[in-house]
């Protein structure tokens, strides 16, 4: 008989994909240490914060540490750097590998003084026998080999788990002071600059006798290298980036001047948005259910709710437009992209361009501002497309912020029922979600063709994919955070997929936790005031988990909200014309990830102005401290905006919030003050803080404004119009 194989060992995180210590860790002579991540730094600290668990690890000083921007050349695949998971699967990656160096050094060093390997010591890089500096790292790296498996954490000494002193990060000392750090500042020698020309909607069709004429009409203009077409992926090349702006804005006038575009109008009506998202055609799956038949009659209900929220699409709005540099050498192209996902974007630009993935090496470097999946992708392929064009020159491809605003994917519109039903003491006993919305992902990487826009414009080259949902496992999608974290009896999670996209969209920070949690804990605040609760007890009394009953006790605490009533009827007192509320709000993130609850502190006038938020949270052991709430202040300022203030416009044929007049944004003036307490402790895996906040922001914001006017707004943002409508219903009703 044949001997069976022996499976490998399960290795947490990265690690199981990306086994070699040495794609991890190099050890150089001159004492630098560096690190290798397949996860990419995007504004949110995760190189600072991976290098100070390298650091901690392999007791040096995190100066020490070159974390080193991801490429396809060298860093560990780690597909995508998204969901708040970069910590959580990178950081015990890092963990490990430093660990196992640290280990194989110390024998090393043992070996090769002659003495028992329990007697060394390990201080600022240096290995001390009895008090005696035996070597450092840098002495010591040509005796050890790295091209081993790392061992599992059960092979390996425990590691210390307090925080080390870090100096502040680098990236933002550079940033503070205007250093060149992003994408849009890299400029290469013989540098060639393009522009891209965009049809009004994805369905849209050109002319080809129009083209013909307009084509040639900008091919002559000075400094134009290049007019190239496929299908309705159009772009320029020119000299400079002034002549590639003028001769783009010349193209599109001469097509619109001969009616070159034919634009059908498919995209839904804006008024009717939750009716169109229910009306669709769905893909409907049961996400989770429990208890009883999920039927409120059937249900030991004595009362039941029912209420319906809504959200609609809202953009990325990066700070500075999606950007790209590519060259081709050769039959290989190397590409400068601020991508979160550079290998899964290798893959598909080799199958758009028709070449292996080896043929394509991508290297990230930071772009102004995005969580989420915004236009890098997309310029990166138009970059690599159009430098084909370009004899070896290097072509900087800068969207427009027209462009960035109508064609990077959006997130998606959502629209959601609640029901609840009570027994005799006002318990809920029957929950009912059900969420309608498109898919949350059409990432490059993940389907037979690619999911790149320039792709989809190439007329019949590739299909436009539909929006997808991750699996719940893995965080799922639009029914992210739609499963209640609370205890009922029965309980029933339901997803309606949207089986169309007229316009693109995918996955925005966050992804449908946004609107369910807004929606769920709207609702548990309704509950509670149609049974007289108190919000904070109604929660408690379904929250098991002792974790999450913590931060929730911890917030209401910083918040005092046992004096909110005294403070409301103060606040009236002084006849300013505004109306003063706290509404509070609970997540855990993905149900798996950071447990976050808050207190929004809001006044109501004209329009609603967040004063204060109050930030509870437990993302376990702690790496950085500054960081983690630097990543939860931000994401609760962001989630703000969304709630207050942002929804993407569009007729039937395009997008119309194409610049910041037409899609406001917060403001420095409208930032409330925000105050951030971590608490637990190191016992629990890291897992990350980026999105904790998304949901419980818009959530405390809707149960404050309640509280305020005593009128419940339902749909997002919350704008005085929608304030308005809800009054207007309230008298109705």
């Amino acid at each position: 008989m044949s001997a069976a194989i022996e499976k490998p060992v399960v290795l947490p995180g990265g690690l199981n994909t990306n086994r070699l210590l040495s794609q991890w860790l190099q050890f150089l002579p001159d004492g630098r240490v560096r690190l290798l991540s397949g996860k990419v730094e995007i504004g949110q600290g995760i190189l600072h914060a991976l290098a100070q668990i390298a650091a901690q690890e392999l007791a040096v000083d995190v100066r020490c540490i070159e974390a080193v921007a991801a490429s396809t050349a060298f860093s560990p695949n780690e597909a995508v750097t998204s969901g708040s998971l970069s910590i959580q699967d990178s950081g015990i990656a890092v963990r490990l590998a430093s660990r196992h160096a640290r280990l194989l050094f110390t024998r090393a060093a043992a070996e090769h003084a002659g003495v028992p390997v329990q007697d060394m010591d390990v201080t600022n890089g240096q290995f001390i026998q009895a008090g005696r500096v035996l070597g450092s790292y840098a002495d010591l790296c040509h005796r050890v080999d790295l091209a081993l498996e790392v061992l599992p954490a059960s092979q390996l000494p425990a590691g210390p788990m307090t925080r080390v002193a870090s100096p502040i990060r680098p990236d933002l000392v550079r940033k503070f002071f205007a250093s060149p750090e992003y994408l849009q500042d890299l400029e290469l020698p013989g540098m060639l600059h393009a522009r891209m020309l965009r049809p009004p909607n994805l369905q849209s069709r050109l002319n080809e006798e129009a083209w013909l004429q307009a084509q040639g009409h900008v091919q002559a203009l000075n400094g134009v290298q290049g007019v190239y077409r496929e299908g309705c992926q159009i772009g320029v090349i020119a000299s400079t980036e002034a002549q590639a702006i003028q001769a783009v804005e010349a193209l599109a006038l001469q097509l619109t001047q001969l009616g070159a575009w034919h634009v059908p109008a498919e995209f839904p009506n804006a008024a009717e948005l939750s009716n169109w998202l229910r009306q669709s055609p769905l893909q409907t799956t049961t996400v989770a259910s429990a208890g009883p038949a999920p039927d409120l009659a059937q249900s030991p209900a004595v009362r039941s709710l029912q209420a319906d929220y809504a959200r609609g699409y809202l953009h990325h709005a990066s700070m500075a437009p999606s950007c790209a540099l590519a060259q081709w050498l050769g039959d290989g192209v190397q590409v400068w992209s601020h991508s979160q996902g550079i290998f899964n974007l290798r893959r598909d630009m080799a199958l758009a361009l028709g070449c292996v993935p080896e043929q394509v090496t991508i290297a990230h470097v930071q772009g102004a501002g995005c969580y989420g999946h915004n236009g890098a992708d997309d310029v990166a392929f138009d970059a690599a497309w159009l430098a084909r064009f370009a004899d070896g020159s290097p072509v900087r491809v800068l969207w427009s912020r027209h462009d960035e605003m109508a064609w990077s994917p959006l997130g998606p519109a959502m629209s959601i029922r609640l029901q609840a039903g009570l027994d005799a003491q006002d318990r809920v006993v029957f929950w009912q979600h059900d969420v309608w919305s498109q898919g949350h992902g059409t990432r490059p990487g993940r389907n037979p063709t690619p999911a790149l826009l320039g792709c989809w414009l190439q007329h019949g080259k590739f299909p436009v994919l539909l929006a997808e949902n991750a699996a719940l496992a893995v965080g799922g999608g639009s029914d992210r955070n739609a499963v209640p974290p609370y205890a009922f009896d029965s309980s029933h999670i339901f997803n309606h997929r949207v089986m169309q996209m007229p316009m693109r969209v995918s996955a925005l920070r966050g992804l449908g936790a946004h609107a369910n949690v807004f929606a769920a804990e709207s609702f548990m605040d309704e509950v509670a005031h149609a049974t007289g609760q108190d919000p904070l007890s109604l929660r408690l009394n379904h929250l098991a988990d002792p974790r999450g009953r913590a931060v929730l006790e911890k917030v209401v605490e910083q918040a005092r909200w046992t004096q909110r009533q005294a403070r409301q009827q103060a606040h009236a007192a002084l006849g300013d014309d505004t109306a003063w509320g706290q509404g509070l709000a609970y997540a855990r993130y993905k149900n798996t990830g950071a447990y976050c609850a808050m207190v929004a502190e809001v006044e109501v006038g004209e329009q609603v102005r967040v004063k204060r938020l109050y930030i509870v949270a437990d993302v376990g052991h702690v790496v950085d401290a500054d960081g983690a709430i630097n990543q939860l202040e931000g994401g609760a300022i962001q989630a703000a905006s969304w709630t207050l203030m942002e929804a993407a416009r569009f007729d039937r044929q395009q997008i119309l919030s194409v610049d910041w007049e037409n899609y406001p944004i917060f403001r420095f003036e409208d930032v409330p003050e925000v105050s951030v307490d971590l608490v637990g402790d190191s016992s629990h895996p890291s897992v990350g803080a980026g999105e904790a906040t998304i949901g419980p922001c818009a959530a405390a914001i809707g149960n404050a404004v309640f509280h305020a006017l005593g009128v419940r707004v339902r749909d997002m943002p919350i704008t005085p119009e929608q304030i308005l409508t809800a009054m207007n219903q309230a008298d109705t009703a």
